[in-house]
């Protein structure tokens, strides 16, 4: 298994990120800069699907969706750039629109989707999942897509992710924030 290229040990904030080339793509975890690499065609043919699939479910409704780079702050009451944590998942979906801000968003998305890839395992199982719970995002979906897997993580009222959904694609994904939404799995994972 790879590991995602860490910078160095240094912590930054979003003052130093915004400075960084706009050519590589960076995130902070705690202060940790951590490089993400350019994602694979089948990556980019699976996230183009479930975006294409979750647009349309939102037509006419007010929530937003977004996909990478789009900057995810997640702060603690400090100036925005003292912030220390700021991801761009794969998709964002947000429903509150004062969170959006010509930056990207500022708080807790309803919905964040990773797709895995060999270089961000850790982060997307560990890292990212114990951050996107410590802000209480309301679902997060970790979509693997050699196994043609979604793993559907869902936030209970203790604020904690309790054991999740899988869903494979034979099965009909369900989703909390968004209980009639319709996501073909099997269109999902479909190869050429």
């Amino acid at each position: 298994m790879s590991l995602p290229v860490q910078k160095d040990n240094n912590r930054y904030t979003y003052a130093e990120y915004l400075v960084w080339a706009e050519d590589e793509r960076w995130e902070l975890i705690d202060g940790i800069a951590y490089n993400v690499a350019a994602p694979s065609r089948r990556h980019q043919e699976i996230l183009g699907e479930l975006f294409y699939q979750i647009r349309s479910y939102l037509t006419e409704k007010p929530c937003k969706i977004y996909a990478a780079p789009f900057d995810v702050r997640f702060s603690e009451l400090e100036e925005d750039e003292q912030i220390r944590n700021v991801v761009q998942p794969d998709l964002t979906v947000i429903c509150d629109e004062s969170k959006l801000d010509d930056k990207g968003c500022l708080g807790a998305p309803d919905l964040v989707i990773e797709v895995i890839s060999p270089t961000t395992i850790s982060l997307d199982y560990v890292k990212k999942l114990a951050l996107y719970e410590k802000y209480r995002v309301k679902e997060y979906w970790i979509v693997h897509p050699i196994d043609n897997t979604v793993m559907v993580f869902v936030l209970g009222k203790d604020h904690q992710y309790g054991k999740p959904g899988i869903y494979t694609e034979d099965s009909h994904l369900e989703s909390r924030v968004f209980p009639d939404i319709g996501i073909d799995l099997k269109q999902v994972f479909k190869r050429d």
